[in-house]
């Protein structure tokens, strides 16, 4: 890869169909699995800029795709953490949009959120949820690497979830690339 590439990271293959013009990262769904893969792609390359894409469940009736301006993680409490060591432990990270889209902010987690209660108490913090974005930013700003993350609501983060995410990715991977594309030639001027 030569360093003035720009990155795209997606969980899933479906995600990034059509992506063309600039490497592609699938790294598996969830934080684990996206943080071993991406930290293994970057230990041998380093790219000017990562644009992580991928769709997210709304928490509050949201349609269509969103750059990212916060990120947090849902499933860790930070003022627990705060409380048990003394020591503030912040968990939210605040992304540059570009200003091509609109903004929302987001949660992240191992669970697909697919539970009204578990929804509501999430959205006090964030208008959309995945289950990578915290990563790809926690790595991003650690390496110092610019990260982007875009995502398309495929669902409305209830029980119709799990139904309704593969109805919705098809369509999602074409606004996606689309969004992508953009930001792309945003990033290259």
């Amino acid at each position: 890869m030569k360093q003035d590439e720009i990155l795209f990271v997606s969980a899933t293959a479906e995600e990034a169909a059509h992506v063309t013009g600039q490497p592609v990262l699938i790294t598996g769904i969830g934080t684990t699995r996206c943080a071993v893969t991406l930290m293994e792609y970057l230990a041998e390359r380093r790219p000017r800029h990562i644009i992580n894409i991928g769709t997210a469940g709304s928490l509050g009736g949201l349609n269509g795709i969103f750059e990212i301006s916060s990120v947090l993680r849902h499933d860790v409490s930070d003022e627990l953490i705060a409380k048990i060591t003394g020591k503030p432990f912040p968990n939210e990270i605040t992304l540059r949009p570009t200003g091509l889209f609109p903004v929302a902010r987001l949660a992240t987690g191992d669970s697909f959120i697919a539970d009204g209660e578990v929804r509501d108490k999430i959205a006090a913090r964030a208008d959309l949820v995945d289950m990578e974005g915290h990563v790809v930013a926690f790595i991003g700003r650690r390496l110092r690497i610019p990260v982007t993350l875009l995502k398309q609501v495929s669902d409305q983060a209830d029980d119709s979830a799990a139904r309704t995410w593969g109805e919705a990715v098809a369509q999602g991977a074409l606004e996606l690339a689309s969004a992508g594309d953009r930001v792309v030639r945003h990033i290259r001027g």
